[in-house]
């Protein structure tokens, strides 16, 4: 596929700094329980993890979306832990509860991990998953690869789970730094590895999910957040020139400012806990911004969706913006509401 062809697409268009009336959408967690398809194709899996690394069905799910809504991108379906699994951690979900992880706290849980290069053995169904994809989206949509940033995949590898202070590998960066700095850098390494296995596969975009950054504060943001981003880009585009990078430093707050700048990514994807209006006036100047209507509106719907969607695009229209979620939908979310949200987004286009 020559450049010409991928310049079509609405999702690269806007990473590559085009300024569009309608802006591309896509939304985080499309593929998911809010949905009936997804709910159905999951009992046939079996389990979340089964579901993951069974490609066929993993597709199913990635392209469930894409059928009922027309999204102008189609985001992989796998999760941030499959990494620190192929890496040798013991994972397993709690139904209602979520991920638990065996857990990296002394030197010999780290001596225990595999190198990086040993992680495709496990995440070569993910690769095949992405080849599928490649192959059966439509020609419009865009195939965006993923996996979490170093210290939010450590934050569970240190915990064993999700904690609400990511507490226990707060407590690990202070009380021994040199195998907390030796953790992310396994992660890290594995985490290029990972992703320019995906793009290789035909992903045309990866997207680094940093869920917790927002705990680090200061300088420890910047070597623990920032710098990894800034590595993990850095790598992927000297083996892949022209991949575009979103990266998503959650409730960053005033650590958006600049991060583009600093990490080399292409896009910044913004949480809702920061106004449109600041963002534009201080991320979006940088480049594309992706963002940021609040999931609860998926559940709630009505007239403040229509309101508060509207205004985000009004904020964002003046640069390269992809319409998103400040955060995945939820599971309660209502389908129709998801419906209003597009509409709403591409009404411009009806006139």
């Amino acid at each position: 596929m020559g450049m010409s062809m991928g310049e079509q697409k609405k999702l690269l268009r806007a990473l590559a700094g085009e300024t569009q009336e309608v802006p591309p959408i896509w939304m985080m967690r499309q593929a998911g329980r809010y949905l009936p398809e997804y709910r159905a194709t999951r009992a046939q899996a079996g389990d979340f993890l089964s579901l993951c690394y069974n490609p066929e069905l993993a597709a199913e799910v990635t392209l469930q979306p894409i059928r009922r809504y027309g999204f102008d991108a189609a985001i992989l379906f796998a999760d941030i832990l499959l990494v620190p699994q192929a890496l040798g951690a013991d994972l397993w979900f709690v139904t209602g509860e979520g991920p638990r992880l065996s857990t990296i706290t002394s030197q010999a849980d780290f001596d225990a991990l595999k190198p990086a290069t040993d992680i495709h053995e496990t995440l070569n169904p993910i690769y095949e998953t992405v080849r599928i994809l490649s192959r059966e989206l439509p020609s419009e949509t865009t195939l965006i690869g993923f996996a979490g940033a170093p210290w939010t995949v450590a934050t569970y590898m240190i915990a064993g789970r999700g904690t609400p202070d990511q507490g226990p590998a707060h407590a690990l960066r202070e009380g021994n730094t040199a195998l907390f700095e030796a953790l992310l850098a396994r992660i890290t390494e594995a985490t290029i590895d990972y992703l320019s296995m995906q793009i290789k596969a035909g992903a045309e975009v990866v997207k680094i999910f940093d869920s917790w950054a927002g705990s680090l504060k200061g300088e420890a943001f910047d070597k623990y957040a920032l710098e990894p981003a800034r590595v993990i880009t850095a790598a992927l585009k000297e083996r892949h020139p022209n991949i575009p990078i979103i990266g998503f430093p959650r409730e960053a707050g005033d650590k958006y400012v600049g991060f583009a700048k600093a990490t080399g990514v292409d896009c910044v994807a913004l949480d809702n806990s920061v106004s449109p209006d600041w963002a534009a006036a201080n991320v979006q100047v940088d480049g594309c911004v992706q963002g940021n209507l609040a999931s609860r509106h998926m559940v709630t719907g009505g007239q403040d969706l229509v309101d508060e969607t509207r205004a985000i695009v009004k904020a964002f229209s003046g640069g390269p913006h992809i319409f998103n979620l400040g955060h995945g939908i939820t599971p309660d979310a209502d389908p129709e509401n998801v419906q209003l949200m597009i509409d709403t987004v591409r009404e411009g286009a009806r006139g």
